[in-house]
């Protein structure tokens, strides 16, 4: 049995665990650089803003309906997330963080323990959704059903339904049939909206239309086996092979990337040039705290896409794909080559509103692959000074706060104030739970 506990409106509860007066007010949460709104409260929803539509298009909207808006505060996100699925892998015998707002459960033998005279696995669920609120703040449904695709269904209508007081347990014939009725093609988990015009094209509205499709239709159909096996995890027939392992109950990443859009457009190539630098910095902290090394890196540059390009031909990114002649995750290294790529990059006279790195062909040291001629390094130089430098480097980023001790390439060209291609954040909140000098007071 699986259960999928959701995180309701999560960017914009964690802005309300720490301003409680902000309960049934419309409140959005925006991307970064002020863009889009990525988040909204229910009161939000109801008055219409659209999720991603740009700030400066509702702006007047926002204002004449008192919506409270604020940036995206990724730090203090990442930290009630980490809060709420410690909980959860505290209280179950496995947990998949499918998302930062979301997690599988593995409550397989908990049927023995959760009596049907006290409740059953739905009170388990109905605990485990109490014990995050008591513990963190954040508001919560549960959907709990004999596979993933059902469990994700049933936290779906968990959510619409307010009458089931935040939890579904699909537990029998009848509330699975109902459940499957209830939901349209396009909403099941997997069915992309491609697919879901193909299946209403066949007569396929509904999950329960699409659980009474044969295998060999979904295979023909659908994508052919991942369509069989959607079919039957619809059939209440776990095929996905459990929950993802690892230790921490996340799945370790095949690529790593960070990008940003600027907080203003540039056309010198050293404000690029200073992103980029800042950009790679963080995937290779990333990708040593993940203990592996990058094969291959990826830039990208890319004009606005709202106006006019410098050839008149509007936006567009461009990008560059180097396969590094040995795996690393020196940052030194990867900054030199970042800037090799940007050099081919650059248009003069350009402008640039977005860059990006990406980190991909990840290997654990000591298992990379070689070339043909290549003789594999000795032990002793993957852990020499260069390994010890970048250890030194985020002990110290750790300890004293990231940003603290960065490459000379990172840092501002402009003395004072920000550097220019950071991005506006004009109503971001402290880091409540992560920053000792933003820690509440009460008095």
């Amino acid at each position: 049995m699986f259960g999928l506990v959701d995180c309701n409106n999560f960017y914009v509860s964690c802005e309300r665990v720490f301003q409680p007066r902000l309960e049934g007010r419309p409140v959005v949460v925006l991307s970064n650089n002020d863009g889009c709104i990525i988040s909204r409260s229910a009161e939000a929803k109801a008055l219409g803003l659209p999720m991603g539509a740009p700030y400066f298009q509702v702006k007047e909207q926002l204002r004449q309906q008192q919506v409270q808006v604020f940036s995206s505060n990724y730090t203090l996100y990442g930290d009630m997330s980490r809060r709420v699925m410690h909980y959860l892998g505290a209280s179950v015998p496995g947990v998949e963080i499918y998302s930062i707002d979301e997690a599988f459960l593995d409550l397989s033998g908990l049927e023995r323990y959760a009596l049907p005279a006290a409740g059953g696995l739905d009170a388990l669920a109905r605990r485990l959704r109490e014990g995050v609120r008591a513990r963190t703040g954040i508001p919560t449904c549960v959907g709990v059903a004999p596979s993933k695709t059902l469990a994700k269904l049933a936290n779906r209508l968990a959510k619409q339904d307010a009458g089931l007081g935040g939890v579904l347990y699909l537990d029998t014939a009848e509330r699975w049939a109902w459940a499957l009725g209830q939901v349209a093609v396009g909403d099941v988990w997997g069915v992309g909206r491609q697919y879901a015009h193909k299946l209403s094209a066949a007569g396929i509205d509904s999950a329960a239309d699409l659980a009474r499709v044969s295998e060999a239709w979904a295979r023909k159909h659908l994508g052919g086996v991942v369509g069989a096996r959607l079919v039957r995890e619809l059939q209440g027939y776990p095929c996905s092979g459990g929950l993802a392992p690892s230790e921490d109950g996340t799945l370790r990443r095949q690529s790593i990337s960070c990008s940003r859009t600027f907080g203003r457009p540039l056309r010198e190539q050293a404000f690029v040039r200073g992103a980029l630098a800042a950009f790679v910095a963080r995937a290779a902290e990333k990708l040593r705290r993940q203990g592996d090394l990058a094969h291959v890196l990826t830039v990208f540059i890319s004009q606005s896409r709202y106006g006019p390009a410098a050839d008149g031909a509007g936006g567009h990114s461009r990008s560059a794909v180097l396969t590094l002649p040995l795996p690393t995750s020196d940052t030194r290294e990867l900054t030199a080559r970042t800037e090799q790529l940007l050099a081919r990059l650059w248009e003069p006279g350009a402008v640039y509103t977005k860059a990006g790195v990406v980190l991909a062909g990840l290997e654990p040291p000591g298992a990379q692959q070689l070339g043909l001629f290549t003789e594999p390094a000795p032990v002793a130089v993957a852990d020499g000074r260069g390994a010890r430098a970048m250890a030194a480097l985020d002990g110290l980023n750790a300890r004293f706060g990231r940003g603290t001790v960065q490459l000379a390439a990172a840092l501002p060209t402009t003395s004072g104030g920000p550097a220019p291609w950071q991005g506006q954040a004009a109503w971001r909140t402290p880091a409540y739970t992560t920053r000792l000098e933003d820690l509440m007071t009460v008095s």
